[in-house]
């Protein structure tokens, strides 16, 4: 399981690496939600891919190695004590938008320049994806309980409407 205090640990490590990620995934919406509504087994963190030898570094450095392999796409880190890092790396356009590799790669992923934004973890500020990007990203697939779990927390929390 990731807890609270363990995202907050790695955003730690990460930010003192020089390296900046935004939270996606059930973290990142309980940090727009603004308190844990869920547990978690794993982190989702996008990062900027020109910075990833130092976030890797950090990474390592800490314990954490490589496991699922799907690079450029995603990645995972996995710590001994069962702690996962999901990671995706972006690419950056000059607008602050930034596409992702996917395996259509004619149809790679996008992040609109205002889906980077913050939310509180543990009363923390935490860079995170906003709600309409994480909502974009739960479509496409059948969702399991925790998706459903997640896209209901939205719709209470900002009024928005999702496709489940």
């Amino acid at each position: 399981m990731m807890t609270a205090d363990d995202v907050l640990e790695v955003l730690g490590l990460i930010r003192r690496a020089g390296a900046e990620v935004w939270i996606g995934g059930g973290w990142g919406i309980d940090a727009l939600v603004g308190r844990q509504t869920r547990d978690h087994r794993d982190l989702d963190l996008m990062h900027r891919r020109e910075q990833e030898p130092a976030l890797l570094t950090s990474l390592a450095a800490a314990g954490f190695v490589r496991g699922l392999d799907w690079y450029p796409i995603r990645f995972v880190m996995a710590h001994p004590d069962g702690r996962e890092l999901d990671l995706h790396p972006l690419v950056f356009a000059p607008d602050g938008s930034a596409g992702q590799a996917s395996l259509d790669p004619d149809h790679p992923f996008h992040y609109p320049a205002d889906c980077f934004v913050t939310g509180m973890i543990n009363e923390t500020p935490v860079p995170c994806l906003s709600a309409e990007q994480q909502i974009r990203f739960h479509q496409g697939y059948e969702p399991a309980d925790r998706d459903r779990h997640d896209m209901a927390q939205l719709r209470r929390a900002f009024g928005l409407t999702t496709h489940y």
